[in-house]
């Protein structure tokens, strides 16, 4: 069981340490300075921290706190000795406070730590009281009255020194009213009759005279200014009457001027008022002329070209119509003659197929065939012979033979008789003419009797 106490000893032992460390970490505020001081091991007196924090050791070290807090300081100088020798009363009042930068902290913390805030405002006092005569005595009541810049300028550049030399920098400074014990800033205000009570009473009435002078001749100067201003105003009315005058001269020529352009533009815009309301009718006329155009337009036009449209689509549709007719009539002469072509081929093919049989059953001479085939054509061919006359027509044939003959021992009415019937083309000239020939048992012909040779006449 002893180690486990050891152990736990051990742990409150380390938390302890701990929270001890922890406990001696110091953050500074932001309106405070943390001064740390005791075991330094360098050459500064104290650690100053602003804005942060630091761990400060236990037994060798401790710290505290500056405060940042402005100090008003109340200086209430009086009976100070001007550069003039002439007492004044300067009632001021100082804000203070504590720096912030490394040199001026340090210095608040060797001089000012563990101080009251009163202390170290009586300590400020001092200080401040001790410069503030240092720079009046420096300047006269005139620059102390006057310039106030220069004043606070010389009491901030001396105060601050010697305030950085505890640590402690001046944020403002207010200066009331400067009084002296004789008057002497009061009688600044009356430099005419004095300009400065300071030297010596003896000097006043001099003052007082040259007062005096100066008054009358400032009487003088006043009324020779008054005259010159008096004869300046009179010629300045004038010149403003003369340019009161041109003005309006100018401002009734411009009248006119703009009575006269505003009557012609009054008359322009009549003119024009008119034009645009005779325009407007005319436009107003031209549309109505319009519309009634096209009113004619679209009770006539529209019409037409309905009926137009419909002539056009009824004669659209009978070319079509005929088309479909002319395209169905060459379609059926086109069938016809087809079937024709093809009756007429299978008639020649026919006739083809008979006729190389008849040579075939001719034994095949083409000769034989012919005749077998004229045979079977001559009825036709006498038949032909036979309508060649028979429409002739002979009424009547008177013939007039007076009973002679010729040489060969015929009559007139005997040769007239053989010359007709000789009119009738015989069968074998029909060949001929067919590119054929008769057969020689139907073509014989009587030979001709050789003429006989005439006896020469003696």
């Amino acid at each position: 069981m002893e180690p486990f106490y050891l152990i736990v000893i051990g742990v409150v032992v380390l938390v302890f340490l701990f929270m001890a460390i922890v406990n001696r970490y110091r953050r500074c505020p932001s309106d405070k300075i943390l001064v740390i001081y005791g075991n330094r091991g360098n050459s500064k007196s104290a650690k100053c921290v602003h804005g942060g924090g630091a761990f400060v050791w236990p037994i060798i070290e401790d710290y505290a706190y500056l405060s940042l807090t402005p100090i008003g300081i109340d200086a209430n100088l009086t009976n100070a000795l001007s550069k003039q020798n002439i007492r004044v009363d300067v009632p001021c009042r100082f804000t203070v406070g504590i720096s912030t930068e490394p040199e001026s902290m340090l210095a608040a913390a060797e001089r000012l730590l563990g101080q009251t805030p009163q202390q170290i405002q009586e300590l400020a006092r001092d200080i401040l009281f001790g410069q503030l005569r240092l720079v009046i005595a420096t300047m006269s009541i005139e620059e102390l009255n006057s310039d106030r810049d220069k004043f606070l300028e010389a009491i901030t550049a001396n105060v601050e020194v010697e305030l950085k030399k505890i640590g402690l920098r001046l944020i403002n400074v207010n200066v009331t009213d400067i009084k002296d014990e004789s008057g002497y800033i009061e009688a600044l205000g009356q430099e005419a009759a004095a300009k400065a009570i300071n030297e010596a009473k003896v000097r006043v009435a001099e003052q007082e005279r040259n007062g005096e002078i100066g008054k009358a001749e400032a009487v003088r100067e006043t009324r020779i200014r008054t005259a010159e201003a008096n004869a300046e105003a009179v010629k300045g009315e004038n010149e403003a009457k003369i340019a009161i005058a041109n003005s309006d001269a100018v401002r009734r020529e411009r009248e006119a001027e703009a009575q006269r352009k505003a009557v012609a533009a009054e008359k322009v815009a009549s003119a024009q008022a008119l034009e645009e309301a005779y325009a407007a009718e005319q436009k107003a006329e031209n549309a109505r002329a319009d519309r009634e155009r096209a009113s004619q337009q679209a009770n006539v036009i529209v019409a037409q070209e309905i009926e137009k449209k419909r002539l056009v689509i009824a004669a659209e549709a009978e070319a079509e119509q005929k088309r479909v007719n002319a395209k169905g009539e060459a379609d059926a002469i086109f069938a016809k003659m087809e079937a024709e072509a093809k009756g007429l081929f299978q008639v020649l093919t026919k006739q083809a197929e008979g006729y190389d049989k008849m040579i075939q059953a001719a034994g095949g001479d083409a000769t034989k065939a012919y005749t077998l085939l004229l045979l079977e054509k001559l009825p036709d061919l006498v038949k032909t012979q036979v309508e060649a006359i028979k429409g002739i027509n002979i009424d009547k044939v008177t013939v007039w033979d007076n009973g002679g003959g010729t040489g060969d021992g015929k009559t007139s009415t005997a040769n007239f008789l053989a010359g007709l019937m000789k009119s009738v083309p015989p069968l074998s000239e029909l060949f001929d003419q067919a590119g054929m020939a008769l057969p020689e048992y139907l073509a014989k012909k009587k030979e001709e009797k050789p003429e006989e040779p005439e006896e020469a006449e003696e």
